[in-house]
């Protein structure tokens, strides 16, 4: 077996470790928890235990920590004090959803990044400045769609040498040859998403079929 794949094993064994270390440290606050929330509403064990129908010495094992959770014991609990089960076991923050990608100058033009997850479709907030290029078409596997938010962007694609405004938007193959840039009008700030195996967006008119709108 190689290195790499002994360094693969290792640290799914890790990770592995990491995870029952996890689930142990979440199952071992559920037990004073549950008895916060009882106390919280004013009940007590015997109480408790006609509300749900498990017995007063299994409520007080999983109290103490004694008795480990599981959802036929935890469901009943959570009706009986009308909370969300996620209450009882403590559902696990979620993570800051915001992007803070830093931008990345290529060749001239400004790009943010707006994904975080390699592989499958890119998505990123483009700066182009004003200035006079020569079209370049190029063409590579995927495809790509393009959003502009201000000024004017040209596009060469094929035989087409279109501009598209703010609020236009434009997808293409790129196996067909194409360039975008400036107009030399003036920046442009557009939104570029690209799937590099040929995903799609999805955003296109509804094809015809028969003269009829499907």
């Amino acid at each position: 077996m190689s290195d790499a794949a002994h360094a693969g094993e290792s640290d799914g064994v890790r990770h592995a470790a990491g995870g029952d270390a996890a689930t142990g440290e979440v199952l071992a606050e559920v037990g004073p928890r549950l008895r916060r929330i009882r106390k919280d509403r004013g009940a007590t064990l015997a109480g408790l235990s006609e509300a749900t129908g498990i017995s007063v010495s299994t409520l007080s094992r999983l109290e103490s920590g004694l008795r480990k959770p599981s959802l036929e014991l935890l469901l009943p609990i959570a009706r009986a004090h009308q909370v969300p089960l996620d209450e009882l076991v403590g559902a696990p923050p979620v993570g800051d959803p915001r992007v803070r990608a830093e931008p990345i100058v290529r060749g001239g033009r400004t790009h943010w990044p707006l994904t975080r997850q390699p592989g499958g479709l890119q998505a990123y907030k483009v700066l182009e400045p004003q200035r006079t290029t020569v079209p370049d078409p190029r063409t590579h596997e995927g495809y790509e769609w393009l959003y502009v938010l201000s000024g004017r962007l040209r596009l060469v694609l094929g035989e087409h040498d279109v501009v598209l405004g703010a609020g236009e938007a434009a997808e293409f193959d790129t196996r067909v040859p194409h360039w975008f840039g400036s107009t030399g009008e003036g920046p442009v700030e557009f939104l570029s998403l690209f799937g590099p195996q040929g995903e799609r967006m999805h955003v296109r008119a509804r094809p015809k079929v028969r003269g009829k709108e499907l």
